[in-house]
């Protein structure tokens, strides 16, 4: 059987701690299935926590630990592989997200966190938390826009966003916010860097009329899909309820404007919130 690979020290913890549980499930000569079988989780659910996709939980490191015989190296390290900029309920989510080599969002109530500007990003944050002190703001309006900056490669990944009407014509931080906020998506359509589309208030009765939706896709893990609520938030990788959820997502394309009249639709609002001409 092959030793364990080096390992790069610039990786993520969490990275690292994959590669030491594949190593290690090696070592015992398990596929990903049986070792999953023997933790009552599914072997996809161990490929995601060797691929870096997925947060190991305290409890679940000691379980590989007693399994794999690896005194206690998972239980020591996974603390430092939890720690997160984020939001507890969203921390996993946003970390996969990076890994993703595809990503396809519905929003139903504002702009996705991907595509916003930090004015945009700002109002939101201090709508969510309104005693929250600046600084907080500050942080949670920075961890946005490290986020973003994945979108600094020109082709992946992958977003496809679909945007509820009412996300754009809801005046988030003033009409000056929401024209850059708008001119910025716009923009991002323009140079093939996203594709976007709008559910109109004239598509009337949806699929996803209960929530948010994020599917992600990966090169060397199963596809995950994300829900959220509010404070709330939840991370699966059922295969049935990732197709059901990826055929909602395919209806909602299928109700929303093309691209074209999309970018038509979000330009002209953006103009409207320059001229204060929105109703």
């Amino acid at each position: 059987m092959a030793g364990p690979k080096n390992l790069d020290p610039s990786s993520s913890p969490r990275a690292l701690l994959g590669a030491e549980l594949r190593h290690a499930r090696e070592r015992k000569g398990l596929s990903q299935e049986q070792l999953g079988q023997r933790l009552f989780v599914s072997g996809s659910f161990i490929g995601q926590l060797e691929a870096g996709t997925r947060r190991m939980q305290p409890e679940f490191a000691r379980m590989l630990d007693e399994v794999l015989e690896t005194g206690g190296f998972f239980t020591r390290n996974c603390g430092a592989a939890a720690k997160s900029k984020y939001p507890e309920h969203f921390a996993e989510a946003a970390e996969a997200e990076a890994r993703a080599t595809a990503i396809r969002e519905y929003a139903p109530l504002l702009i996705p966190g991907l595509l916003q500007t930090p004015a945009y990003a700002r109002a939101v944050n201090r709508a969510y938390d309104p005693t929250a002190p600046e600084e907080t703001i500050d942080e949670w309006v920075e961890g946005r826009m490290e986020r973003i900056r994945l979108l600094d490669h020109p082709t992946r990944p992958m977003l496809w966003a679909v945007l509820d009407e009412a996300a754009l014509r809801r005046e988030t931080g003033g009409r000056e916010v929401m024209a850059q906020a708008l001119h910025h998506v716009a923009g991002l359509a323009r140079r093939s860097r996203a594709i976007v589309q709008v559910l109109p208030f004239s598509a009337g009765a949806h699929t996803a009329m209960k929530g948010a939706l994020k599917l992600m896709d990966f090169e060397d893990a199963p596809p995950l899909v994300y829900s959220e609520g509010v404070g709330t938030g939840r991370l699966e990788d059922d295969p049935a309820t990732v197709a059901q959820l990826r055929f909602t997502f395919d209806l909602l394309v299928a109700s929303a404007l093309s691209p074209g009249k999309s970018l038509a639709l979000v330009e002209s609002l953006a103009q409207d919130y320059t001229h204060e001409e929105h109703p």
